[in-house]
């Protein structure tokens, strides 16, 4: 008898389960039959804010990290030994090319240099008393009265005295040089780092870490990198262009620019470890708002795009399909339209394909919108409040 019951149960709960799954099947396509209505005629427009695509001049930029270095960097070093007597600047201070550093202890080099002017001297002397000499063997050996030997030895002599004096001009010009390395000037013009020796201390030529280290930090360079795969690209820039190309820096993750430079340097060789290639760009640096180690965008200019479409870069939405906008026709209703994309930067996108010059897009409320609703331009204030 419960094998009898079981078997007539079970036809009855199966027809149940069919029931429920065709339940939920009107249901699902009851609810996508509802969404795909177009909405009710009387609907309320939706506020949202729009703008008009417009064709302008977008410059065509690629984008990196980069590092500030200094122009130029000099590690000021004493090229003698020495007691260093007196420090000429001050630390932190700019200087100028030329300026006095630092003085070294000199009496020891005057006194050489005076030995070798009173050596010359001496030698000046006796040059010329051989040369009166030479004259005087010259009329004798005429009228027979010296030998040949005699006028060849004093030829000798005053051509040894002559190349004794100017050995003796050879040893000045020694003494004066390193008598010139006890006064220690700037190389370059920059900003003086940390004293590195005290006055009173004895320095050598040796020494490892110098006097003090100048950074030359006007004008200043940035050194920045990009993927290898936009090397064709700035190589062609760099071809079709009679001048630098253009860069701009900004902090990280800032929009306003610190500073405008060109490029200076494309690196001769891909980095294969990183796929990158280093780049170098000069800048004008006089209020010192860009600062060695300082990390910043760099934003190389490769050239603009001459009457591209745009639209505010907040109109462009994503979906599974792909970038679309609203567009507003002209009786004020929304519908999606595909774009493509061909850059976004600075809040504005470039669009190749989908828009045209003049069509309105929404920018701001497209969480309200559907297709086919209606759309009321919102008040500004009220839409930068809805921003913020």
């Amino acid at each position: 008898m419960k094998r009898i019951f079981s078997m007539r149960r079970r036809p009855l709960w199966a027809l149940l389960a069919l029931l429920v799954v065709a339940s939920v099947l009107m249901l699902g396509a009851g609810q996508r039959a509802r969404s795909a209505k177009p909405p009710p005629a009387g609907a309320a427009p939706v506020q949202a804010s729009t703008a008009v695509v417009q064709r302008q001049d977008v410059p065509i930029a690629l984008s990196g990290v980069g590092a500030v270095t200094p122009l130029a960097t000099v590690t000021v070093r004493s090229r003698i030994d020495g007691q260093l007597e007196r420090v000429g600047f001050a630390e932190g201070q700019d200087v100028k090319t030329g300026q006095l550093l630092a003085q070294l202890d000199a009496r020891a080099l005057k006194a050489a240099l005076e030995q070798t002017l009173a050596q010359k001297a001496r030698d000046q002397a006796l040059l010329g008393n051989a040369r009166v000499d030479l004259q005087r063997y010259t009329t004798l050996s005429a009228q027979d009265a010296a030998t040949p030997q005699q006028l060849a030895t004093q030829k000798a002599l005053v051509a040894q005295l002559e190349a004794a004096v100017q050995m003796d001009q050879a040893q000045i010009d020694a003494a004066r040089v390193q008598l010139s390395y006890t006064t220690i000037t700037a190389p370059i013009g920059g900003r003086v780092g940390a004293r590195l020796v005290d006055a009173g201390n004895i320095v050598h030529a040796a020494d490892p870490g110098g006097l003090v280290v100048i950074n030359q930090i006007d004008p200043i360079a940035v050194v920045f990198t990009l993927p290898d795969t936009d090397f064709q690209a700035i190589n062609r820039a760099l071809q079709g262009s009679r001048t630098p190309l253009a860069v701009q820096v900004s902090e990280r993750n800032a929009a306003q620019p610190l500073a405008r430079g060109s490029l200076t340097l494309l690196n001769n060789q891909i980095d294969p470890a990183s796929g990158t290639v280093q780049l170098k760009a000069r800048f004008d640096n006089p209020r010192h708002t860009l600062w060695p180690g300082q990390y910043v965008d760099a934003r190389l200019i490769l050239g603009l795009r001459h009457g591209a479409l745009t639209v505010p870069a907040a109109a462009v939405q994503r979906g599974p399909q792909g970038t679309y906008v609203y567009a507003v026709d002209a009786d004020d209703t929304a519908r999606v339209q595909a774009v493509t994309v061909a850059q976004i930067q600075d809040g504005v996108a470039v669009i190749d394909q989908g828009l045209a010059a003049g069509q309105r897009v929404v920018v701001d409320g497209q969480y309200k919108l559907r297709p086919g609703l209606k759309v009321a331009e919102a008040p500004r204030a009220a839409a930068s409040g809805a921003s913020r």
